[in-house]
């Protein structure tokens, strides 16, 4: 996945926002953390899937199976710059309910939960 997309009419969330959707934990809500294994190893939030993009190519041929493209889906990076990234990819597989977490585990740190470890 490179940087190709443009992340001008991405629908986003702030961490506040991610907050209140983990404390009403909706049905089918779609969790996806895209940061690396030893990122989440330092910190992550629980009901996140794991999808890596240094492991890309892994995982993407089968998406449409790992994944709903029509439920809500929130993604997680650790600034929001590669979650930014999978939403417009997510997208452009048919997705059509995806929402970039601005500021990624970086914010939700500082704002929601300082207890997250921030690196």
């Amino acid at each position: 996945m490179s940087g190709q997309f443009s992340n001008q009419s991405l629908a986003q969330i702030s961490v506040e926002e991610l907050a209140n959707y983990l404390a009403d934990a909706p049905e089918g809500l779609q969790l996806v953390d895209v940061r690396e294994p030893q990122e989440i190893a330092i910190a992550q939030l629980e009901g996140f899937q794991n999808f890596p993009l240094s492991e890309f190519n892994s995982w993407s041929e089968d998406i449409q199976k790992r994944l709903d493209p029509d439920a809500e889906t929130l993604v997680l990076c650790h600034h929001g710059i590669r979650s930014a990234q999978m939403c417009q990819w997510l997208i452009s597989q048919g997705f059509t309910n995806v929402k970039n977490i601005v500021g990624g585990i970086d914010a939700y740190s500082i704002v929601v939960d300082r207890n997250v470890p921030r690196y």
